[in-house]
């Protein structure tokens, strides 16, 4: 049990007399140990992509944080995950990707079905008061959304529809195709901050006319606005119109549809979705340590091609790279001020920042939950 005081931060819903998270939530190593229990370990986790496990014996090692996993497609073509530990000495079952009929612990032999039943235990003849029958591989909590396999450790979770809510549907409404989405490029990210700053700094667009002019110059800022749900929010960042005689170079053009141009979201508590009529990408924040954190970028396309199309989908990369290294900077920048004598707690815009305390509320309620 956790011996952290939190009774520093008492949120309310009253965004204009909100403070934010105080500064030693972000700077103290010991809360990345209850944020791992409360938060990440009961959460609906993205661990790898559903092509990786489309044919029988289909698998791939991954982790939540710490927890080492292993997704396999069994025989009967149904999707199950475990934890990647043998129960004997606690090795691993799996490295990387293949495709197996069995899966085999590297220390000693022992082998499992694609259930994760125990198959084979070489030479423990002789062993008493053991069940060789009701050995098997723990099992996880495992599900498909879109092109991308989650994961939730904690048994008793609701599935992700219940998360997720109408997330699907209003991609699908809009004509957007995730499932023919195709992996273009992934980039790791390692930044000098604490997980919830980048999130903080995802969730507003208060600081796009000062520290993103390239973006600033394709939105309506005047129209940007978030809307919070339950364990998600939606932001709004419309492509400006451009103006009649207007003879600047534009990366995006308005397609007249408005909503239609682009769909952001972030669901509780690291995973960003930004979708455009041509791409995808995922965003997964996950937490290094107390003061760095991996951000793990992929782009999807759909039909990817060569040629102009080609070119085209390197200048959407190479647009958002931009605009990461812009916002390491910012949250480097943020999280040495975070362990300053001068700072300990700061307000929220009332116009631009309700984004941020709808997660800092979150983290708070996961964190204080008996």
């Amino acid at each position: 049990m956790s011996t952290l005081d939190l009774s520093d931060y008492k949120p309310t819903r009253d965004l204009s007399r909100a403070e934010t998270l105080p500064a030693r939530w972000y700077t103290e190593p010991e809360f990345l140990n209850l944020e791992a229990e409360k938060i990440f370990y009961k959460t609906w986790q993205p661990v790898g992509r559903v092509e990786d496990v489309m044919r029988a014996g289909d698998f791939f090692s991954c982790e939540v944080l710490d927890q080492p996993l292993v997704i396999t497609r069994n025989t009967a073509d149904d999707l199950r995950a475990f934890y990647n530990v043998c129960p004997h000495r606690a090795a691993v079952v799996a490295h990387g990707r293949g495709n197996r009929k069995s899966l085999q612990c590297k220390y000693h032999g022992w082998t499992y079905d694609l259930d994760g039943r125990l198959l084979r235990a070489p030479e423990f003849e002789g062993v008493k008061d053991w069940d060789a029958d009701a050995v098997c591989l723990r099992p996880v909590r495992v599900e498909t959304w879109g092109p991308w396999v989650f994961v939730n450790l904690d048994p008793a979770a609701a599935p992700m529809a219940s998360v997720y809510g109408d997330i699907a549907s209003e991609i699908a409404a809009t004509g957007f195709n995730l499932s023919e989405m195709r992996l273009v490029e992934r980039r790791d990210y390692v930044i000098d901050c604490n997980w919830k700053v980048y999130v903080d700094n995802y969730l507003e667009g208060y600081h796009l006319p000062i520290a993103h002019p390239g973006l600033f110059r394709e939105v309506d800022y005047d129209q940007y606005r978030v809307d919070t749900y339950r364990h998600y929010s939606k932001q709004h960042a419309p492509i400006r119109d451009v103006k009649p005689g207007e003879t600047r170079d534009r990366r995006y053009v308005r397609s007249g549809e408005g909503e239609e141009d682009a769909l952001y979201y972030w669901i509780f508590p690291n995973v960003m979705l930004n979708v455009y009529l041509d791409n995808t990408s995922i965003n997964i924040i996950i937490p290094l340590g107390h003061d760095k954190t991996m951000t793990i970028f992929e782009w999807y396309f759909e039909a990817p091609g060569t040629g102009e199309g080609w070119e085209s989908m390197q200048q959407i990369i190479a647009f958002s790279d931009e605009i990461q290294q812009e916002d390491i900077e910012l949250c480097e920048w943020v999280q040495r001020g975070l362990k300053s004598r001068a700072y300990e707690t700061g307000r929220f815009s009332v116009l631009r920042e309700n984004g941020v305390h709808h997660f800092q509320s979150l983290v708070h309620e996961y964190l204080t939950r008996e």
